[in-house]
C-alpha cells in the first residue's frame, strides 16, 4: 500500500468501495438486534465512518502519522466488533489478523507497536473472561480459553516471524542494491579514467617539457621566466586531476601493506591537516584506542586527510570536529563527526557519485578515492547526516592482531 498511482489508484478505489460497503451492512444486524438506533450502534457507525474517511483520503496522504492513525482506528473498529458481537467466534480471528495490517505499510515501529497492543488487549479480554465472565457472555471464549490463548499468541509468533524475515531479506537487498549502484559508478570512472587519462596526459607531458626547457633560456626576460613557472604549476594541477582519476579506477594490486597502529597514524594525520583546521579557527579532538588495520601507510593517510578536510571545511568558525576508534566485534570504526549545517536524504544517496559535490568547486573525486581505498581493504564508509545537526563518517577496516 505505497505508491498508490495511475493504473493500480484505480484498483485501490474499486477495492475501498467494496471494502466500504461491507464495513456498512456490517452494522445492520446490531440495528436488528438492538431493535433502534442505540449506543453500540452510534458508535460502530462512528468507527465506521472514520475507517471510510481514511481509506479514501490515504492516498492523497501517504504519510506516517496517517499510517500510524488508520492502524489504530482499525484496532477500534475490530475490537469494537468483538466486544459488541460477543456471540460471533469470527471477530476473535479478525483480531489475531490486525498487526497483518500495519504490517503492509512495512514500518518496524508500527509493526511492533501493533503486536504490543494486540498481546496487551486480547490478554486483558482473556484474563476478564476467565476471572469475572466465566462464559455467561463470551462462552465461545471461555469454551476453549486454553486453545484460543494458545491459538492468538501463535498467530501473533507467525506474523512477527514474517515481518522479521521479509524486513531483513529486503534490507540485504537494498544493501545489494547500492553495492551494485556503487561499483556501476567505479565502473563509469574507470572506463572514463581509462579513455581519457592518458590522451591528455601524453600533450601535457610534451607541454611542460618545453617550458622547462624555455624556462632556462638566459635570453628571456625574468618576467617571461615568471609566466613560465606559473604555467608549470598550472599543468601541476592538471596532472594531479588526471592522477585522481587513475587511482580510482586503479585497483592497485600487489600494493605492499603494513600493520598500521591506528592511534598513531591518527595522530600523524591530524598533525599533518591541524595547520588547515587552525586556519579555519577548528578544533580537532583525536580519541583513539590502540588498535591495528593491515593497510598502506599512505593510502590510510590519503583516505583520512580527505574526509577529515570534507568535515574542515563544511564547519562553521569555532566548532570542535571529533575523531573516535575503537575495536568492535574484529572491526576497527573510525568515526569523524562535524556540526556542520548536514546533508539531505537526497543528497546523502548521492555523495560519492562521479562529479558529484556539496563544494563549489568540488569535482567530487576525492569521495571516490576514499570508497576505493576502503573497499580495497574490505572495509565499508558510510555517512549519517542530518540537515543543521551536522554529519558522521564511519570508516570500517577488519581488525588485524597486534
Amino acid at each position: 500500500m505505497k505508491d498508490l498511482h495511475s493504473s493500480n489508484l484505480k484498483f485501490y478505489h474499486m477495492s475501498i468501495a467494496i471494502l466500504s460497503t461491507l464495513m456498512i451492512l456490517g452494522a445492520l444486524p446490531l440495528y436488528w438486534r438492538e431493535d433502534g438506533v442505540g449506543w453500540g450502534l452510534i458508535w460502530h457507525s462512528f468507527i465506521v465512518l472514520v475507517g471510510i474517511v481514511l481509506l479514501w483520503v490515504y492516498p492523497k496522504r501517504e504519510t506516517n502519522s496517517m499510517k500510524t492513525t488508520m492502524v489504530l482506528v482499525a484496532f477500534v473498529y475490530f475490537y469494537t466488533l468483538l466486544l459488541v458481537y460477543p456471540e460471533t467466534s469470527s471477530n476473535l480471528v479478525l483480531v489475531c489478523f490486525l498487526p497483518g495490517i500495519a504490517i503492509l505499510f512495512f514500518l518496524p515501529r508500527l509493526v511492533y507497536l501493533s503486536l504490543a497492543l494486540n498481546v496487551f488487549f486480547l490478554s486483558m479480554i482473556f484474563s476478564y473472561v476467565a476471572l469475572i465472565d466465566q462464559g455467561q457472555v463470551y462462552q465461545y471464549l471461555y469454551s476453549d480459553l486454553e486453545g484460543n490463548i494458545f491459538n492468538f499468541f501463535a498467530s501473533q509468533a507467525v506474523f512477527f516471524l514474517i515481518f522479521y524475515l521479509s524486513y531483513t531479506r529486503i534490507k540485504k537487498q537494498q544493501m545489494y542494491f547500492e553495492q551494485i549502484q556503487q561499483t556501476e559508478r567505479m565502473k563509469t570512472t574507470g572506463q572514463l579514467a581509462a579513455a581519457v587519462a592518458h590522451e591528455i596526459r601524453n600533450p601535457i607531458t610534451v607541454v611542460k617539457g618545453f617550458i622547462q626547457l624555455y624556462s632556462h633560456d638566459h635570453s628571456l626576460g625574468e618576467e617571461k621566466k615568471k609566466h613560465f613557472l606559473l604555467m608549470l604549476e598550472e599543468l601541476k594541477v592538471a596532472e594531479t586531476v588526471i592522477t585522481d582519476f587513475l587511482s580510482v579506477a586503479n585497483p592497485k594490486e600487489g600494493r605492499n601493506t603494513v600493520r598500521i597502529n591506528i592511534k598513531e597514524a591518527l595522530h600523524d594525520v591530524v598533525d599533518i591537516i591541524d595547520s588547515f583546521a587552525l586556519l579555519n579557527n577548528i578544533m580537532i579532538d583525536v580519541r583513539a584506542q590502540k588498535c591495528y588495520v593491515s593497510c598502506t601507510p599512505m593510502e590510510f593517510k590519503q583516505l583520512m586527510i580527505n574526509v577529515i578536510k570534507n568535515a574542515i571545511e563544511a564547519s562553521p568558525s569555532g566548532e570542535i570536529i571529533q575523531i573516535t576508534a575503537r575495536e568492535q566485534k574484529k572491526q576497527v570504526i573510525i568515526d569523524v563527526i562535524d556540526q556542520g549545517k548536514g546533508m539531505s536524504k537526497e543528497e546523502l544517496h548521492s555523495i560519492g557519485s562521479l562529479f558529484y559535490s556539496l563544494k563549489s568547486k568540488g569535482t567530487g573525486l576525492g569521495l571516490m578515492i576514499c570508497q576505493n581505498i576502503v573497499q580495497s581493504y574490505n572495509g565499508t564508509l558510510q555517512f549519517s547526516s542530518e540537515k543543521g545537526k551536522g554529519t558522521k563518517a564511519t570508516i570500517c577496516f577488519p581488525s588485524v592482531s597486534k
